[in-house]
């Protein structure tokens, strides 16, 4: 269905916001910046601001609302043969090998976690973030077998594939803001991904394989 003229000046005003935000955080600190202050440099109220944005945090992080369901999408996509493991591996390497901006392999990132790096609340929303996307992962994995409420497997192979995806996220942004470039970080994050998945048992990496038809 096509977006109607009210939701595109909705999301428009949304972007904008977002984006004044984001330039007035990067230049001063998240901590520095108040609500009132980018309020008045969108020259819009400051209901307006909260109306699209119920927390100062998500001005920031706006683009992680698309980050919760991301292992979740991998796993019901992958194909017949593919374990919800191999799918999340497979598909984080090709972010990687492609150096994609999805997983701040992009200049200008380092800005970006030098802004989260010097804030306490949002380093605590991104570790609720990362609560979201584990519970939303475990819930996938028993919907896509079937697994019980108290069959806890589903909970303990989503521990371990969020270890290897926030492992990765986070070694991405530590190197970047170590000064590192997309491409040799990139580099790097692959050589970790072999290692890791070492690290993964036959019973991690066989479990939830899609059957054929």
């Amino acid at each position: 269905m096509a977006e109607g003229l009210r939701e595109r000046k909705k999301r428009q005003t949304r972007q904008y916001i977002s984006d004044v935000a984001t330039g007035l955080f990067l230049e001063r600190g998240f901590e520095a910046v108040t609500v009132a202050e980018v309020a008045e440099a969108a020259d819009v109220s400051v209901n307006t601001v909260y109306n699209y944005f119920p927390a100062k945090e998500d001005l920031f992080l706006d683009r992680s609302r698309g980050v919760v369901d991301r292992l979740s999408r991998w796993v019901r996509g992958r194909p017949d043969g593919e374990s919800a493991a191999a799918a999340v591996l497979r598909e984080l390497r090709e972010e990687v090998e492609s150096v994609s901006p999805r997983v701040g392999l992009m200049a200008g990132y380092a800005r970006f976690m030098r802004v989260v790096h010097d804030s306490p609340a949002l380093r605590s929303r991104l570790w609720a973030i990362g609560q979201e996307v584990l519970q939303d992962l475990e819930q996938t994995l028993r919907e896509e077998t079937g697994a019980p409420g108290d069959d806890p497997m589903p909970a303990l192979i989503a521990g371990q594939i969020n270890w290897v995806h926030s492992t990765v996220m986070s070694a991405i942004g530590q190197r970047m803001l170590a000064g590192g470039t997309p491409s040799r970080v990139s580099r790097e994050t692959l050589v970790l991904l072999d290692e890791m998945e070492d690290l993964l048992s036959e019973k991690v990496l066989n479990y939830a394989v899609r059957a054929a038809g």
